[in-house]
């Protein structure tokens, strides 16, 4: 079986399967440490995508992992609607850029949560 990114980092996970939290960081995938948890919740919130549809738009996620993503999001929304208003923040400065469908989904995610 090969070694999770969890492991390496000798900390205990939370109590959040699949998902690795380490102070300082951004919450990740264990299995997949590329993949942010707010990459997840970006698609759930500027879609509207269930669990479900996710997966089915990103195949190399397990239905355990965004699922986990989710539950983590909804027990520490403020530190991933920090992050990923941070995200739309440094995207706004580059304004000139033409716009990417990750803006698109950050836009829709704010508005989302401020609709909230």
């Amino acid at each position: 079986m090969p070694l999770d990114f969890c492991d390496t980092l000798s900390m205990p996970a939370l109590n959040y399967p699949h998902i690795c939290k380490v102070d300082g960081e951004v919450a990740r995938l264990g299995r997949l440490p590329r993949v942010r948890v707010a990459q997840i919740v970006a698609d759930h919130l500027g879609y509207g995508w269930s669990a479900e549809e996710i997966v089915r738009q990103q195949p190399h996620l397990l239905p355990a992992e965004v699922h986990a993503a989710l539950a983590y999001y909804f027990d520490h929304s403020a530190e991933i609607d920090a992050e990923l208003a941070a995200e739309l923040a440094e995207m706004d400065r580059d304004a000139g850029l033409p716009a990417s469908p990750l803006r698109f989904r950050l836009r829709a995610a704010r508005r989302n949560s401020s609709a909230a």
